[in-house]
C-alpha cells in the first residue's frame, strides 16, 4: 500500500473551514500519480513511447468525515484488480485513524485516440502482484 502525505490548504476550504468535497478527488489523483511514479513508471514516457494514456472510469466515493483546514492528512493507494485495460484502485484519506474519505477508482488504458488500450504485460504483472 502506498502512502502520501499532504496538509489542507485555506484553498482546499469552504467558508467553515472544511475540505470542499471535490478536492478529495484531488487528493487522490496527487496520490495516484506518486504511487506510479514510486512504481518506477514515466506517465509522460508510456505517453509518448508506448501511446498509452490512463483516464478515471469510474469513481465510488464515500465522505465519511470531514477533514479541516491545517489537518495532515494520508492518502493510501491499493491495487483491487488488474485487467488487460483496466485497473481498479481502493483510495482512503485519512487524518490520523480517523476514515474522511473512501474511493474505489477504475483507471481505463487508453490510446491517444480515446480506445481502449491493453496494459503493457510488464506493467500488468507489476501491478497485479500488488493485489491484495
Amino acid at each position: 500500500m502506498h502512502r502520501f502525505e499532504t496538509r489542507v490548504y485555506y484553498e482546499d476550504t469552504d467558508l467553515a473551514g472544511i475540505v470542499y468535497y471535490a478536492n478529495y478527488l484531488r487528493y487522490i489523483e496527487r496520490a495516484r500519480t506518486e504511487f506510479v511514479r514510486t512504481l518506477g513508471i514515466d506517465q509522460t514516457a508510456l505517453r509518448d513511447e508506448a501511446g498509452i494514456v490512463f483516464a478515471v472510469r469510474r469513481v465510488e466515493a464515500d465522505y465519511l468525515t470531514p477533514a479541516c483546514f491545517d489537518d495532515e492528512l494520508v492518502i493510501t493507494t491499493a491495487p483491487t484488480a488488474v485487467s488487460g485495460a483496466r485497473l481498479t484502485l481502493h483510495q482512503q484519506v485519512l487524518r490520523g485513524e480517523v476514515l474522511n474519505f473512501d474511493a474505489l477508482v477504475t483507471l481505463a488504458a487508453l490510446r491517444r485516440d480515446g480506445r481502449p488500450a491493453r496494459l503493457p504485460a510488464d506493467l500488468r504483472a507489476q501491478l497485479t502482484a500488488l493485489v491484495r
